[in-house]
């Protein structure tokens, strides 16, 4: 089991728009059959404005076919269209579950 964190910097202002937007890709997501996304916002720390994701997939093969999916899916590109504009940079970080 892996756990996936997207760690993303927004512009001031923004948060509550990206958070919208990962709500409604979620709701793509749960239709698909995925467990929800875990969102989360910042509340002090460096740099402000962060938005995190958390998911889990049962293997690295798992997270790729279903971000293949994902991206194909006319929902899911509706949900983030123009996220870029909202961001000032972003990383993944990838976990195996040990316990």
């Amino acid at each position: 089991m892996f756990m996936i964190r997207e760690v993303l910097s927004c512009r001031p202002g923004n948060v509550r728009a990206l958070v919208n937007k990962f709500k409604s890709l979620d709701e793509v997501r749960q239709s698909m059959g995925l467990a929800p996304l875990r969102i989360y916002t910042d509340v002090a720390g460096e740099p402000f404005w962060t938005v995190a994701l958390e998911h889990e997939y049962e293997s690295l093969d798992s997270f790729g076919e279903i971000e293949s999916q994902l991206m194909s899916d006319a929902s899911a590109k509706a949900a983030m269209a123009g996220y870029h504009d909202l961001l000032v940079n972003g990383r993944r970080e990838i976990y195996k579950v040990e316990a």
